[in-house]
């Protein structure tokens, strides 16, 4: 189903500047920090703006403060109530407490924990929690029932005009602290559409030579689809991996500035995500959260085009809930061709297991291996996961097997299987 989209005018430049001013005690003037490194792999200058370093890790707490802060005194009497995967959550919660508004804040259940204790942190007393449903999509449906009952003000985490604002700070303090000329390539994450519609929206109107490319997960690649389709969509499916920036649905006024101010959008599959944010923290100590290094992440899909130019990346958020980790090394191993499962059926005899270690390379290694020996069968079924120290090493591990005459059917290409077993 789609609705019509509105014609929505560009954020005002002078209403950026008011929200900044809204949030000169609130939200930090985050650095914008040359990054070296990167600068070298891509034969260009890149410049991180580091939203990571935010109070509330995010950039978030922008928007919901411009938001909050224009609001007249009555309505913030009855209370607010938002829906949030996390960072906006966290956001409304601080501007909760820092004016003393009750607050009521839905999150998926499948929200990371960090990101909901850091909730409860910021908020205190003044906010209450609710965890409901799956995906974001299903905590908003449930916040604006909860804002149409009690008759709270719903606060936006993207489709908001005050909320464009309070992000569209963020291209002011890049615009503001940019010292060496000019800005040929802009990469922003894109969820719901705030934050690119905001610095969007002020980076066409003060530069509007730089390309602003907007940057996806594939999973969850509403923008994207709504662009293809010239009109707002609702996407069936999408992979939460990337909880900062998987919803189903974009902003309705979101993607009528978007479709003006974006140059382009990529779109990064989630393993390519955990490769970076691997990455960054081996290499730059960079702690950030998937939606976080979306835009790094994209930097591979663009390395012709921004060689020799500058570029800025916007590191989003560092909401990284630690457990994650094992997830997230697994995810980018798989991507990078370095992890594959098998189911192995294994003749039921004495030295069958021994016999299938010698197809191994002398830098493979198993790292899983499950196994139940089943009487009265000539043979049983063992998963088997094989890590490997280079993706081209697969193709010789095949043909050993092959010649082998081991008896195998991969997983990593059946999703359905692969999901059930592993």
């Amino acid at each position: 189903m789609t609705r019509p989209v509105p014609r929505t005018p560009l954020i005002a430049v002078e209403n950026i500047i008011k929200a900044k001013v809204r949030l000169k005690d609130v939200a930090l003037h985050t650095p914008l920090m040359h990054n070296l490194n990167l600068s070298d792999t891509f034969d260009c200058e890149i410049f991180l703006k580091r939203e990571d370093l935010q109070n509330v890790r995010s950039y978030k707490v922008r928007g919901a403060y411009n938001k909050m802060a224009s609001m007249p005194l009555a309505d913030l009497q009855r209370g607010v109530v938002c829906a949030s995967a996390g960072n906006h959550a966290q956001g409304v919660a601080l501007a909760c407490r820092k004016m003393e508004v009750r607050g009521t804040i839905y999150m998926p259940s499948t929200t990371p924990l960090q990101k909901i204790s850091k909730v409860r942190l910021f908020g205190k007393d003044w906010v209450d929690i609710q965890l409901d449903g799956d995906t974001f999509d299903a905590a908003y449906q449930q916040a604006l029932m909860d804002s149409e009952v009690h008759q709270k003000v719903f606060v936006h985490p993207f489709d908001d005009v005050r909320v464009m604002e309070g992000q569209g700070t963020v291209g002011f303090e890049i615009m503001d602290d940019f010292k060496h000329g000019e800005i040929d390539y802009l990469f922003v994450a894109i969820g719901g559409g705030g934050l690119a519609s905001g610095l969007g929206s002020y980076f066409k109107q003060i530069s509007p030579r730089t390309k602003i490319i907007g940057v996806e997960p594939s999973g969850a690649a509403a923008m994207h689809a709504a662009l293809a389709a010239d009109q707002v969509v609702d996407l069936e499916q999408i992979d939460p991996f990337v909880d900062g920036a998987a919803v189903q649905r974009v902003g309705e006024h979101t993607f009528s500035i978007c479709r003006q101010v974006l140059d382009d959008v990529v779109l990064v599959p989630e393993g390519k995500v955990c490769s970076t944010i691997l990455q960054l923290y081996n290499e730059e100590a960079i702690v950030a959260e998937p939606a976080g290094a979306l835009t790094i992440a994209a930097l591979d899909f663009y390395r012709e085009q921004i060689k020799g130019k500058n570029v800025v990346c916007i590191i989003s958020g560092g909401n990284n809930d630690i457990t994650r980790t094992e997830e997230i090394k697994e995810r980018s191993l798989l991507y990078e061709g370095l992890k594959y499962y098998f189911i192995i059926r294994f003749p039921q005899r004495a030295g069958a297991l021994r016999e299938f270690l010698h197809v191994l390379g002398d830098d493979d290694d198993i790292t899983h291996f499950e196994y139940t020996k089943k009487h009265n069968r000539d043979s049983g079924p063992a998963l088997v996961g094989i890590e490997l120290k280079n993706p081209d090493n697969y193709a010789a591990l095949i043909r050993r097997m092959d010649a082998q005459g081991i008896n195998y059917q991969p997983l990593n290409d059946d999703p359905m299987l692969f999901d059930l077993l592993v």
